[in-house]
């Protein structure tokens, strides 16, 4: 004499079975819901790296500054050279003619 006389209905295959319904609910939930789901942690991931690669420009391009700004330092010709032709300074008793021919 049973209680519950429970029955599987003929639609239900023999293979499911409570266990399996309540892990595949548990990897259904793990992957689309709460905070720490597979969509989230995949963006997540995806911003990493494009910030990765952000700070690989941002430390080239700093060590390029870094490497004119010695040069200019210590390299007397290059700094003269260079504030003659973008600031347009001259020598006293010296003429400077600027010409646009490419």
């Amino acid at each position: 004499m049973a209680l519950f006389n429970l029955h599987r209905p003929k639609w239900i295959p023999r293979w499911l079975n409570i266990p399996l319904v309540l892990f595949i609910i548990f990897i259904i939930s793990l992957i689309f819901f709460g905070e720490n789901n597979f969509i989230r942690t995949s963006k997540y991931k995806s911003q990493i790296n494009e910030l990765k690669t952000q700070i690989k420009n941002y430390e080239d391009s700093a060590t390029m500054y870094e490497a004119k700004t010695n040069e200019l330092n210590t390299d007397n010709e290059t700094l003269e050279r260079l504030v003659r032709e973008k600031y347009g300074m001259k020598r006293t008793n010296e003429e400077v003619y600027i010409t646009d021919i490419p």
